[in-house]
């Protein structure tokens, strides 16, 4: 009698910690969905949530009808057939070129079939084995690609198939009179989901990562058009400025009234009219430098970068544009110069089509410092930004302009807040909005 009490408060301490793990794993799904929205996440929340109804039914620990239970495997299986083939990576039809393939092909089809089907043998609960088959096809049919998420899956799984047959350990678990080894493959499940999943999570993460990087290199284009105008725009004075120096020289020279002093002034002149046109160069040249290892930089040379090539732009549409230092000039942070440059560009470019239309626009560029950080702040008096917007606008794809594609606030506060570790941030004052970027200060 002691010892079928023991083996029943064992039986229902067994029966606990399954329906502990299977909430975990519900639980973590979800939260990963919520904050991923990726679809295999919710398919494997539901199907783990019918699988926990399941187990419930057949524990026979609480009267619940035997219909739930057949109801609850065909949703979870339904839910499994769903994750599987959003967590499946590669092509699910091999090419097949030759008669050589077609059997090998054929073959390892054979092999996921029976090995399919011995699992479930094994574990009699088929939500788990239609993943099982399906993320071993997506192995075997995509041998070269080596995707780790369903390797570990599925390598996992085939192990403990292999171990469990060859010792025969399933008759031994019977005979012994142990727990039920479906139980046992719950636990088994979300211990090899988790760790595959994770393995997803982060490749998932650095394909984002790489994409962002990616569509920050290519929004540097998207205005190539206008900075090269602008460019252009600049250009044109000080080559008038040469012109007109070699005129005067030429005039002076023929005129025989060309003395030392006066040459050497209009040597001068072009030669400051040079530099300029070099430094525009180098300006837009680093501009579209693509990513590069950090450094320390000066917080002036990277607004200056971007006004340098925006001021055609601003002269265009007679914007006044100020750059306020309230700390001294040679301040530093760390970080890609470039893509500093690139924020600010993409706040005053947005700050110019908001002044298009409004009289006496004016931009003003203040750099500030704390004892710990710099603070950019951009304000401008185009009215602000519309209420319900303000929380939306660093969001991606969100633009209130009929041709944006709401990228340039996105970047600005990914590269802000991945590239400098610091944080941007808008409010609306008296006269317009008013951008604000937080970066450490570089010792």
């Amino acid at each position: 009698m002691d010892t079928k009490l023991l083996y029943d408060v064992n039986l229902i301490l067994f029966y606990g910690i399954t329906f502990g793990i299977l909430i975990m794993t519900i639980v973590y799904t979800l939260i990963r969905y919520i904050y991923s929205k990726e679809i295999f996440y919710i398919s494997y929340c539901f199907m783990q949530i019918f699988s926990l109804i399941y187990i419930l039914t057949y524990s026979n620990l609480f009267e619940i009808s035997l219909w739930v239970q057949d109801v609850s495997v065909v949703i979870a299986s339904i839910s499994a057939i769903l994750f599987a083939v959003t967590f499946y990576e590669g092509k699910f039809l091999p090419k097949i070129t030759n008669y050589k393939e077609l059997i090998i092909n054929t073959i390892l089809l054979n092999v996921v079939i029976l090995t399919a089907f011995y699992h479930y043998m094994l574990f009699e609960y088929i939500p788990y084995t239609i993943i099982y088959a399906i993320l071993f096809i997506s192995i075997i049919f995509n041998l070269k690609q080596g995707f780790k998420p369903t390797l570990i899956y599925v390598i996992g799984w085939s192990i403990l198939c292999i171990f469990l047959f060859v010792f025969d350990f399933k008759n031994y678990y019977i005979q012994s009179g142990y727990f039920d080894i479906v139980l046992s493959v719950f636990a088994i499940e979300a211990i090899l989901f988790t760790i595959s999943v994770s393995y997803k999570y982060n490749d998932l993460k650095n394909r984002n990562k790489n994409f962002e990087q990616m569509v920050l290199h290519q929004s540097k284009f998207v205005k190539s058009g206008e900075m090269i105008a602008n460019i252009t725009h600049q250009f044109r004075q000080p080559l008038n400025n040469i012109s007109y120096i070699l005129i005067n020289l030429k005039k002076r020279f023929e005129n025989k009234n060309l003395d030392e002093i006066y040459f050497d002034k209009k040597v001068e002149q072009a030669k400051q009219q040079v530099i300029f046109l070099s430094k525009t160069i180098s300006d837009f040249t680093e501009f579209y430098t693509s990513s590069k290892e950090k450094e320390t930089f000066m917080v002036k040379d990277a607004v200056d970068n971007a006004i340098t090539i925006l001021s055609a732009d601003l002269k265009k549409h007679n914007i006044s544009s100020k750059i306020n230092f309230k700390t001294y000039e040679d301040i530093k942070v760390f970080g890609v110069k470039s893509e500093l440059s690139q924020v600010i560009f993409s706040l005053v470019s947005n700050s110019i089509d908001v002044l298009k239309n409004i009289k006496n626009p004016k931009i003003n560029v203040t750099i500030t410092s704390s004892s710990a950080e710099v603070i950019i702040t951009l304000l401008d008096n185009g009215g602000g930004i519309k209420s319900k917007n303000l929380r939306k606008v660093f969001e991606a794809y969100f633009s209130t302009k009929e041709q944006g594609n709401g990228l340039g606030l996105y970047l600005c506060k990914m590269i802000i807040e991945e590239g400098f570790l610091g944080k941007i941030s808008v409010e609306n004052q008296k006269e317009g909005a008013c951008f604000s970027l937080l970066i450490e200060k570089a010792i």
